[in-house]
């Protein structure tokens, strides 16, 4: 069956009711027919739902669509991207680990290891994501994970996963973490080069429509067995009525991502020529200096265009401000098209020299292209340029 077949016919078992799309299981717990059988699956001798911070028949169905996406096997859901990507920090390392993290990262994850994971003793040491002939120097005896996004936020730029894959040949103790929420599983699938776990904000494109909260691990079985440890007795689990919503709208991905590729592309092309634009960054434009990497591990571009304009701050503010469709906010993935000023809102708890080695710049404006009408995105972006002036 492909891929898109898999999306729409993937689900959880019928109930004697016959329905034929899967019912909200809204319940926080679940009975047992006998003792023995509360006892057996609280031994884990059998497999069976006990409290849905555990698991949930609509939490499941959900991961197994994840888990067939990204060919994983296994995988757990969390109530939101930054709770999946904490608990894939604090559910495998121990006190006095140490990560390896590209530096180009989403502000919160900057955050968790800078600020948060440090006060239980795990540490981390920032390398450059085009530089990865300098990575192995920072490997520590303690070293216990490699963390990135590709391509990243907002910068847009990539790691060679299948380099990335031989890497870890020689360290094979060292866990790589990739996330893999700009892409989606659509586009990129990590572990068919040897990573060991993706992680992915499903509050973005899985859902698609800026909805619901939601984040998503997968991987080795192994790795998500430790992590299960942590999270049932932690408590970041995601609600079973977030995880129908997901299910439903994963049905849909393949079809919403060719839509927004194609726009963004169309938007990468048309920026390049303003002459307001100072530079753009997308994959799949060939003045990116990742480009044929891109076309190499992407299955096309991605739905996120990065640019910086002319003139700076000021400017970058009047740009936004001058928007009559686009949406200005924080988030990304959307059927709407959303514009978000890294420097000052997503990245703003970073220093300027930090935001500046990761390409965010204080005319810098992040572009998640929607499914609207292309002709209609263009027109906006131009009027706002000229408005801008």
């Amino acid at each position: 069956m492909e891929e898109q077949s898999k999306l729409v016919r993937s689900q959880s078992s019928r109930s004697h009711n016959r329905e034929h799309s899967v019912p909200l299981y809204l319940t926080s717990s679940f009975v047992f027919d006998d003792a023995e059988q509360g006892r057996a699956i609280f031994a884990d001798e059998i497999e069976g739902n006990i409290y849905s911070r555990y698991s949930n028949p609509n939490t499941s169905e959900f991961i197994n669509k994840v888990c067939e996406l990204e060919g994983a096997e296994d995988g757990l859901a969390f109530s939101s991207g930054m709770a999946a990507v904490f608990a894939s920090f604090a559910g495998l390392l121990r006190s006095g680990d140490h990560i390896i993290s590209c530096r180009s990262i989403f502000g919160s994850t900057h955050q968790l290891l800078t600020q948060l994971l440090p006060r239980w003793g795990i540490t981390s040491t920032y390398v450059d994501a085009l530089e990865p002939q300098t990575w192995e120097a920072a490997i520590k005896p303690e070293t216990k994970m490699i963390f990135l996004e590709t391509p990243s936020n907002p910068g847009l730029d990539l790691i060679d996963l299948e380099w990335l894959g031989t890497f870890k040949e020689k360290y094979p103790h060292i866990i790589l973490n990739v996330d893999n929420c700009f892409a989606t599983p659509y586009l990129q699938k990590p572990i068919k080069y040897g990573i060991d776990i993706v992680s992915h904000s499903a509050t973005k494109y899985m859902d698609g429509q800026g909805r619901v909260l939601g984040g998503v691990v997968v991987g080795r079985a192994d790795l998500i067995k430790e992590m299960m440890f942590f999270i049932r007795h932690t408590g970041p689990a995601m609600s079973a009525f977030n995880a129908w919503i997901f299910s439903r709208s994963l049905e849909t991905l393949t079809l919403r991502m060719d839509r927004h590729c194609s726009n963004a592309l169309a938007v990468a092309e048309m920026l390049e020529s303003s002459e307001e634009v100072e530079s753009v960054k997308y994959p799949h434009l060939p003045s990116h200096p990742q480009y044929e990497l891109a076309k190499k591990q992407m299955k096309q571009g991605g739905g996120i265009v990065t640019l910086v304009v002319k003139g700076g701050f000021e400017r970058a503010k009047k740009f936004l401000d001058a928007f009559e469709m686009i949406s200005i906010s924080s988030n990304l993935g959307d059927t709407r098209t959303i514009a978000t000023h890294p420097a000052s809102t997503t990245h703003s708890k970073l220093k300027e020299d930090e935001r500046t080695q990761i390409g965010i710049f204080p005319g810098s404006v992040r572009i998640s292209i929607g499914l609207e009408d292309i002709s209609d995105i263009l027109k906006d972006l131009a009027q706002a340029l000229e408005q801008s002036k």
